[in-house]
């Protein structure tokens, strides 16, 4: 498995199917590029934390979006699963299924039931701007720290 790419390093690629507003399409990294994307790894849908954590996204949203920054959640569930967890807890960002744990190894996240909770910033040239990996899943990085980072990208607005 490869290591967790580090602030600087190009950003691995990947396409995964994802949803939003229960549209279904597929989600390419490399397609980003000119603006910064949040990818927010996280174990599972409706599980105690990973609610927390995305409701707590949603509820503060625009402080990534306003400053052009998009939201990606990352999870290994399928489509079906994401779209439930999205109406049910109304998330207006896209979930993207990584079933086969591609994306989860390319960021060196583990695979299975060991996958870790993750957020990488991407910066509009497609390199890690700034990641953290939860060394435990109880805990995961709020949004003000996220629109922080954003914030001192040279490409963001002020």
């Amino acid at each position: 498995m490869p290591d967790v790419p580090a602030a600087g390093d190009p950003a691995p690629d990947f396409t995964l199917p994802g949803t939003i507003r229960g549209e279904r399409s597929d989600y390419r990294l490399s397609d980003q590029k000119g603006h910064p994307v949040v990818l927010a790894f996280y174990p599972g849908d409706e599980t105690a934390v990973c609610t927390k954590q995305l409701c707590s996204y949603q509820h503060e949203l625009s402080s990534l979006t306003d400053l052009d920054a998009e939201l990606w959640g990352i999870s290994s569930q399928g489509i079906e699963s994401h779209e439930a967890f999205q109406t049910n807890r109304g998330l207006e960002f896209p979930l993207l299924a990584d079933e086969k744990n591609e994306a989860f190894a390319a960021y060196g996240l583990g695979l299975g039931l060991t996958r870790r909770r993750a957020i990488f910033v991407i910066d509009a040239g497609g390199r890690v701007a700034w990641s953290h990996v939860a060394k435990l899943g109880l805990t995961y990085q709020n949004t003000e720290k996220i629109a922080s980072v954003l914030r001192g990208l040279t490409n963001a607005p002020a």
